[in-house]
């Protein structure tokens, strides 16, 4: 094969992986084995002085499979990237410059007018984008309308959390459907077309520089903090010179390195303070010379034999863990990493005996990269490791992946989210439960009902020794736990996870007849229709719920571990807001948002409805002028509309 034909190979292979990569699509190689081809095909482009057409050194990104597709108003030009700190030392000159984050996510662009947010462009090919504006109030992190009035656009990267997208992905029970990474996640929930979808998995916009303002702003520093003012989250900086680079990298990368990083990123940045001068230089290829110069990590390969293959179960799907003799990677020590499924084994070549390379993508997660000295070959358990039911292998038609499941319905495992809503916020609000930590106990056998938690005590020593936890994570668990002895009736019921029954019909029980009513009611089959807002619907699920599933006898033996206190929901019936009832829209600003608002009315014995009718008492919006439906089918009824400040005023906080 001459050089020409790798070439060939190699593009049509990069340009297939960040056409997933891009689209939110199943990955098929890793960042490392993508950067591992790229710099070979670069430096075959250098020797040979070839370019192919569609190289993936010419291009900035991928355009998304649909929508409307706009011009950008600033060409959206992606950043040359080295691995080199000395390089970044000799761009940066004598000039002074920032380091920020590179964020593992969408860029997106965002056009202001008057006042007003106008549009929402993805970053598309860099010069045409699609336009996904109507996604305006389900994505985080930016005001939908400002002080400044002139023309505005601003640049940023649309991410979600690991803690999201953990949570995400232990919810889809089909191993075909789960998502390789956040970023993954990210760019196939901005191609969906409901916002409600998309607000429900935390989209959050980072804003990393503003392109374009008609204001006199020459420094990028100052730029950022007025973004800051205008209400924007913005990413962290740090400003910096030539000599100060090398150890302001090391700072930032050990933060990635000690886990203290939930927004994904997979480098750094550093740009020139002095827009001025960032904007003299040239157009090489799809990169701007002086807009900026991005740092991406060296991964550490580290090879290691492998011990076992564990094969852990969530939701349906049986999973392969490889467990592996610990190695030193990157200043800590590692002794497992997912193998995904199947196929992800089958490809790589795992056996039972075998050597296998690790890295730690983007600092984070232990990925197991390739195979050596393979011997004999891997088993597959016949058994599920959670409930001893037979397992089978399905095979996925969309891209043809294996993977393991559970043939029982009734599995612990596929019920994790049942344990999750229990120690949540409006549940039992136990920190240092995560639902992947909670799986983990669930795949050990020390947890199989709710009130099982409280003797985790019993597995201290076994919890200390896993993998993430120690001696203190597992004492602050424990004692986690402990604090939680007390509940509010509401928050019982909640925590349950009845069908159908979250936090307000909650509250309506309890607040017409009592947490011994409710008990009461429940184990003589007696109707809760009678109460207003729960119906025939809801009480039929109280009753089918207590009578299945040994429900009757996981209520029993959570009331032996906890006491119910009933103080805290008597208090709200006789609140400083009790008989109010409150409709609350658009943002807030002394509230952290509109859900601690609502807590606080509740809290406060009043009511908080989606929408304004004749029982409304007032309607409570910032922008008291607005011309929206809720104000003027407020103003129609003649209900007050009272901003947030009003109302603390009014009724304190």
């Amino acid at each position: 094969m001459d050089n020409t034909q790798k070439m060939q190979a190699l593009v049509a292979q990069l340009n297939e992986a960040s056409d997933k990569y891009y689209n939110g699509q199943d990955e098929i190689m890793s960042n490392y084995e993508w950067d591992a081809l790229f710099d070979e095909l670069v430096k075959l482009e250098q020797e040979t002085g070839i370019v192919l057409p569609d190289s993936p050194t010419q291009k900035t990104g991928y355009e998304e499979n649909a929508g409307n597709k706009e011009m950008h108003e600033f060409p959206a030009l992606s950043l040359a990237k080295t691995k080199s700190v000395a390089e970044l030392e000799n761009w940066a000159g004598e000039y002074d410059i920032w380091l920020s984050w590179k964020l593992d996510g969408l860029t997106l662009v965002l056009t202001y007018d008057d006042g007003k947010l106008t549009r929402i462009l993805t970053r598309g090919n860099g010069t045409v984008g699609t336009n996904i504006t109507f996604l305006k109030d389900a994505i985080g992190g930016f005001p939908k309308n400002i002080p400044e009035k002139g023309h505005l656009v601003v640049r940023g990267e649309a991410a979600i959390s690991y803690t999201d997208f953990r949570k995400m992905n232990d919810l889809i029970e089909d191993e075909d459907e789960k998502y390789a990474n956040p970023r993954n996640l990210a760019a196939g929930t901005l191609n969906l077309d409901d916002p409600k979808v998309v607000r429900e998995r935390h989209v959050n916009f980072h804003a990393f520089t503003l392109v374009s303002t008609e204001r006199e702003l020459k420094s990028w520093g100052a730029r950022m903090d007025w973004l800051d003012s205008m209400g924007f989250q913005t990413v962290d900086r740090e400003a910096c010179r030539a000599e100060t680079v090398a150890e302001t990298v090391e700072k930032w990368t050990h933060i990635v390195e000690d886990g203290k990083m939930d927004i994904p990123v997979d480098g750094l940045v550093i740009c020139y303070d002095d827009t001025e001068y960032a904007s003299t230089g040239s157009v090489t290829g799809h990169h701007a010379t002086r807009a900026g110069f991005a740092f991406k990590w060296q991964d550490e390969a580290v090879d290691t034999r492998l011990q076992y293959v564990l094969w852990s179960c969530a939701a349906s799907t049986i999973s392969p863990v490889a467990v592996f003799e610990p190695v030193s990677i990157e200043g800590t020590t590692v002794s497992r990493a997912s193998l995904c499924n199947i196929s992800e084994m089958e490809r790589l070549g795992i056996t039972d005996d075998c050597i296998v390379s690790v890295i730690k993508a983007n600092k984070i997660i232990p990925k197991c990269i390739a195979v050596k000295e393979a011997k004999g070959s891997f088993s597959i358990p016949e058994v599920c490791p959670v409930c001893g039911a037979t397992t089978e292998i399905h095979i996925s038609e969309k891209s043809n992946t294996k993977t393991l499941h559970c043939t029982n319905p009734d599995c612990l495992a596929k019920h994790t989210k049942n344990f999750s809503r229990f120690v949540s916020k409006d549940g039992f609000d136990m920190e240092g439960l995560s639902e992947q930590t909670m799986l983990r106990f669930i795949n050990a056998g020390f947890i199989r009902k709710f009130a099982d938690l409280y003797h985790l005590k019993d597995h201290a020593k076994e919890i200390a020794e896993m993998e993430g936890f120690g001696e203190k994570s597992c004492d602050n668990m424990l004692r986690a736990i402990e604090n939680r002895r007390s509940i509010t009736p509401e928050h019982f019921i909640y925590a349950l996870c009845i069908p159908m029954i979250g936090t307000d019909a909650a509250k309506k029980i309890i607040a017409n007849i009592g947490f011994a009513a409710f008990c009461d009611r429940m184990q003589k089959g007696l109707p809760f229709s009678d109460i207003d807002g729960i119906g025939e619907e809801k009480s039929k699920a109280i009753e089918n719920w207590y009578q299945s599933a040994n429900h009757a006898l996981e209520v029993d033996a959570l009331l032996k571990e906890v006491q119910i206190d009933e103080t805290k929901a008597a208090m709200s019936l006789t609140g400083s807001l009790a008989g109010l009832t409150f409709v609350i829209t658009g943002d807030v600003h002394t509230f952290a948002n509109r859900n601690e608002f609502k807590a606080y009315v509740e809290g406060n014995g009043g009511k908080v409805a989606g929408s304004v009718s004749k029982n409304t008492d007032y309607l409570v919006n910032n922008d008291v002028n607005s011309t929206s439906s809720k104000n003027t089918k407020a103003r129609s009824l003649e209900i007050p509309i009272i901003s947030e400040d009003e109302f603390i005023d009014k009724f304190g906080k």
